[in-house]
């Protein structure tokens, strides 16, 4: 995904020149913009990415990637379910995930996804991209919305803790910019994208992933 594209499966008009200036959280929540987010101190928030694997692993990979990126979904289907099984589990990758946040629905979606913790958050990852079709519509925030939250309560979340996850603006915020300043700093321009021990790659099938983590595992 391009980011002169974003917004990915979601239709220009009716989110795109308003990301700064619409509210982070989901409807049916009060409504924070990013101006009430800093000012109840969103600075403060720390996020750090979620990893799996040793991290002693020969190989470092990082992902990054949007919850509303079409190709980020095709990605974890074709790609990082046999990079997990071949690399991953057996102890040859440690793999970090850099979430990008470039429109509110993937806001939406990573305070979901972070609501269930470490435990739970890439069971809730893979959800969203397997479930990618359905729970994005691009004409309706409000039945967006409403699909996510069907989509925690299948992750098991609580009423109560979902809706207090996804009324966080001071995270929301700070989500958002971390994303800004890691894409700023790694040269991240369309996702999916990849950092294979510091170099970073475009989108790729895993026939060719493979071939780049063996060679370096023989070298």
């Amino acid at each position: 995904m391009i980011r002169n594209m974003r917004l990915g499966l979601i239709a220009l008009g009716i989110l795109g020149g308003a990301w700064l200036a619409t509210s982070h959280v989901l409807p049916g929540l009060s409504p924070v913009g990013p101006a009430q987010a800093q000012d109840s101190a969103a600075d403060t928030v720390v996020v750090t990415p979620f990893t799996l694997g040793d991290p002693d692993a020969p190989i470092k990979i990082s992902e990054y990637a949007s919850f509303t990126c079409g190709h980020c979904g095709h990605f974890h289907e074709e790609v990082f379910k046999k990079l997990k099984a071949d690399y991953i589990d057996t102890g040859k990758v440690y793999f970090t995930y850099q979430e990008v946040y470039w429109d509110p629905y993937a806001i939406w979606a990573g305070l979901l996804a972070r609501c269930g913790g470490e435990m739970r958050f890439f069971g809730i990852v893979s959800m969203l991209y397997e479930k990618q079709g359905e729970w994005i519509d691009a004409k309706d925030p409000g039945k967006t919305a409403e699909n996510l939250r069907k989509i925690g309560r299948t992750a098991g979340l609580g009423a109560d803790e979902m809706e207090q996850c996804l009324s966080d603006a001071a995270l929301a915020t700070a989500l958002r910019d971390r994303s800004d300043k890691v894409s700023a700093r790694d040269g991240i321009t369309g996702t999916p994208s990849l950092m294979i021990d510091g170099e970073l790659y475009k989108n790729m099938p895993y026939r060719k992933l493979k071939q780049i983590l063996d060679d370096k595992l023989k070298g």
